[in-house]
């Protein structure tokens, strides 16, 4: 076959116009490890064994979420691959399965691994190998912090500034107060503890006793007994669901009544008050920035009709009182919502970027006014909650939505 000079050069201009075309369909689908036209890894960490097994719940719910997201047709047509692994709450195994997730499983990212002292011992690794570490199970301040740590992202309010929320409860309810603060000893409760003496002001003399607890502990009766002989009438009880149960029973037992205020993270009415018994927990405040599987109000809710369905199908023996597996679905709803936004810039940068690019975003369980927003000088997605008080077999809310990061 012979081509004349036109034709030749005609021929030529096709050749490059196809490659040009191919190349930039090429370019559109960017990779790093852990993606690919097909799947999408994504690695997590949970505490499926230890003190704090309860709380794993959330990974179990994420694992149900992401199947069901999979059944749909996965993100972008490609399905989630979500990698769990335990760490029995231990900071020493959380490093040793973090860096199998990274260096053998080769997960695009980290989501919603669980706890403060935990997320703490793998974060330079992951800010290191720039592995997004991202909408963790932690309110710690430090997760809130683009410039030193750009790679972590929290997901829940930050504990400090729930306990400044807290404090100006405590300040007009009970002015002549006298209090009694346990708090886990780790950072967790620490940043609990910072924010409500920042919340007192220079009312901070108004705390009569403080006592630490260690998750490795089988029962904190012996702190609840020293904090009543203070004479103490309110009561900050910062622990997770089994402590604060706990606590719960005891102060009940020896007829120990202040006002009594528990954290949100202690806040499940399947995992801490009715372990600890609905009559014990009469009166007991907290606050919450998602809705009450156990409140009947939110049945006819379009987002929480959502969740029902989902628990029915995905996870039927799944205790939807439970706050962690509402905890969890938004998350994961949160996660997907990143991914989908990616397209096919599947890299961890663009990740990050889209983890720092959420506007009003609502999942179905956030209450009522409540919405996630980033950018890339703000990492905490959410900055607002809603106090409540334990009554009957529920939670009641009351008073507005507040910005736990003005504490106002």
């Amino acid at each position: 076959m012979s081509l004349t000079r036109s034709g030749l050069a005609s021929f030529c201009v096709s050749i490059g116009l196809i490659a040009l075309t191919s190349g930039d369909a090429l370019s559109q689908k960017k990779y790093d490890s852990g993606a690919t036209d097909t799947e999408i890894k994504i690695g997590n960490i949970m505490p499926y064994s230890g003190p704090l097994s309860t709380l794993s719940t959330i990974g179990k719910i994420e694992a149900a979420y992401f199947k069901k997201i999979n059944d749909d047709g996965g993100v972008n047509g490609r399905k989630i691959n979500f990698i769990s692994y335990d760490d029995a709450y231990s900071p020493p195994k959380t490093v040793e399965q973090a860096r199998k997730l990274v260096e053998s499983d080769e997960v695009l990212l980290i989501f919603s691994s669980l706890g403060t002292p935990t997320n703490s011992a793998i974060q330079k690794y992951l800010n290191g190998k720039k592995v997004p570490q991202l909408f963790i199970g932690t309110g710690a301040t430090r997760w809130n912090d683009p410039k030193g740590f750009p790679w972590t992202m929290g997901w829940q309010p930050s504990y400090q500034s729930e306990g400044r929320i807290y404090a100006q409860y405590v300040l007009k309810e009970k002015p002549d107060a006298k209090i009694a603060i346990m708090y886990q000893n780790d950072d967790l409760g620490k940043d609990y503890l910072k924010g409500f003496k920042d919340g007192l002001g220079t009312r901070v003399s108004l705390i009569a006793a403080e006592e630490s607890y260690e998750t490795s502990e089988p029962t904190i009766d012996s702190h609840i007994l020293k904090l009543k002989a203070t004479g103490a009438n309110v009561f900050i009880n910062v622990a997770l669901p089994k402590f604060a149960a706990q606590a719960i029973k005891k102060a009940s037992e020896i007829g120990w009544q202040p006002l009594h205020i528990v954290p949100s993270i202690a806040a499940s009415i399947g995992g801490t008050l009715k372990p600890a018994g609905f009559e014990q927990s009469q009166g007991i405040i907290s606050a919450s920035f998602v809705k009450d599987g156990a409140d009947r109000q939110w049945d006819s809710d379009e987002g929480m009709k959502k969740f029902y369905a989902f628990l029915s199908e995905y996870a039927p023996d799944a205790n939807r009182t439970d706050y962690y597996n509402v905890y969890g679905y938004g998350a994961a709803q949160a996660m997907v919502k990143v991914l989908q936004q990616c397209g096919d810039d599947l890299t961890r940068e663009n990740v990050m970027k889209q983890a720092a690019n959420l506007k009003e975003f609502a999942p179905d369980v956030l209450l009522p006014g409540i919405k996630a927003n980033t950018s890339a000088t703000d990492y905490a997605p959410m900055e607002q909650l809603r106090l409540m008080r334990f009554q009957g077999e529920n939670w009641q809310l009351f008073g507005d939505v507040m910005s736990s990061e003005r504490g106002n």
